[in-house]
């Protein structure tokens, strides 16, 4: 019978150009076993698809499948599924051991070859479930376990310039999908219909950017009328009437890393309650983009934005936080959640971290100006203040449409 190992090296052809140069990937790791060695950890085993690309590069796609990454002093090795064959060590800078399902938990089986038995061992406590920490700890036996949930985010938070250069192109990207989408709005169209053209535009231009990527999960929300009520709310097939509240939302993602813009816009004409709610918004986007200085804190700078609602006597209607970082993040995993612009977020902003400014104010149906209203602006923290990477306009002047 056909032998049918637990796990092998199927490195199959050569490594792909990756989106870092191989010296970045490695100043991370390096950065990495500097918490391992502050907090005592011998094998950090990561199973979230953000840490896993932050450190090695390739981003996984799970479908019901564990993946894996284990660093120790001198390895660093991707664990992954057979379905995937060759692509994620072309993927990774580093090694990969691929693991087979011709029986249970040999992804574990996988990780011991690599952390050994006995170590302690580093986990993510904000991925990790507990059933797959249960098989952590009967497959690794570890002497101790220790989260390294929050350094590694706190490490990931801090962008570097090669990552900066990214995430600015990112934006750009984020650009030419709301330019396509502002071309696309008439009345009559479907929210689908814009949306697609949106998208298109950006994979487009992601794929002249970045010839050697992998393209995948670039999307847009295009919203209308009372579907602009919730910031995350699905395209549906809604057709765009005269005087139709409408969110703009696109959201390219380059290799792991997201970006966005988002806009208010209305379809040709904008009533004068809106119009009133719509330029308070938008002047609360200017204020919190002047706030957005290295030395402020996350809390700081979201009491100063809320006294400013709540002069107007519009603060009943924030619905979120007003900013977040970037990054390898998405809709669906990641989240660097130390760096939110949150009543209960001490961090204090420094040069290099990379976050949005993004006030949204939800009027309910059935009320003047009902509606979601959002501006969404990406900006880098620099030494001596901060720069604006988005470069589409918002406010009325422009978007006003169709």
């Amino acid at each position: 019978m056909t032998a049918r190992p637990e796990m092998y090296r199927f490195h199959n052809g050569e490594k792909a150009p990756l989106q870092f140069a191989v010296s970045e990937y490695e100043a991370r790791i390096a950065g990495l076993r500097k918490i391992m060695a502050d907090t005592g950890v011998s094998a950090a085993v990561f199973t979230s698809m953000h840490n896993i690309s932050y450190y090695s590069g390739f981003t996984y796609c799970a479908f019901g499948r564990p993946y894996g990454l284990v660093v120790t002093g001198t390895e660093a090795v991707t664990i992954s599924a057979g379905i995937d064959a060759g692509q994620p060590w072309r993927r990774s800078f580093c090694d990969n051991i691929t693991y087979t399902d011709w029986q249970r938990d040999n992804f574990w089986r996988a990780i011991k070859t690599v952390s050994g038995e006995g170590a302690v061992v580093g986990y993510e406590s904000d991925h990790l479930t507990l059933l797959q920490k249960g098989k952590l700890e009967a497959f690794l036996n570890p002497s101790k376990l220790v989260d390294l949930y929050l350094p590694t985010m706190e490490q990931r938070m801090r962008k570097s310039a090669a990552e900066i250069e990214m995430i600015r192109a990112g934006a750009a990207v984020a650009d030419v999908g709301g330019f396509a989408i502002r071309d696309a709005v008439k009345e009559g169209v479907r929210e689908i219909d814009v949306a697609m053209a949106g998208r298109d535009a950006m994979e487009l231009e992601i794929a002249k950017r970045f010839p050697d990527a992998e393209y995948r999960d670039t999307w847009v929300w295009f919203q209308s009328g009372i579907n602009t009520d919730g910031a995350h709310n699905p395209v549906t097939g809604r057709t765009l009437q005269r005087g139709d509240i409408l969110s703009l939302n696109t959201f390219p993602m380059i290799s792991g890393y997201y970006t966005a813009l988002e806009r208010t816009m209305f379809v040709k004409e904008v009533d004068a309650e809106s119009l009133k709610i719509w330029e308070a918004n938008v002047a609360a986007h200017e204020y919190g983009i002047s706030l957005l200085q290295p030395g402020a804190s996350c809390a700081e700078i979201t009491h100063k934005i809320n006294a400013f609602f709540e002069e107007r006597d519009l603060l009943q209607y924030r619905t979120f936080g007003y900013g977040h970082s970037f990054g390898v993040l998405s809709h669906y995993y990641g989240r660097e959640a130390g760096l939110e612009l949150r009543e209960d977020i001490d961090t204090v902003l420094e040069p290099g971290m990379v976050i949005s400014m993004e006030p949204m104010l939800t009027i309910a149906e059935g009320n003047p100006g009902a509606g979601g209203y959002r501006e969404h602006d990406i900006l880098v923290i620099h030494e001596d203040g901060n720069e604006n990477i988005t470069k589409y306009p918002y406010g009325p002047e422009f978007n006003v449409v169709g």
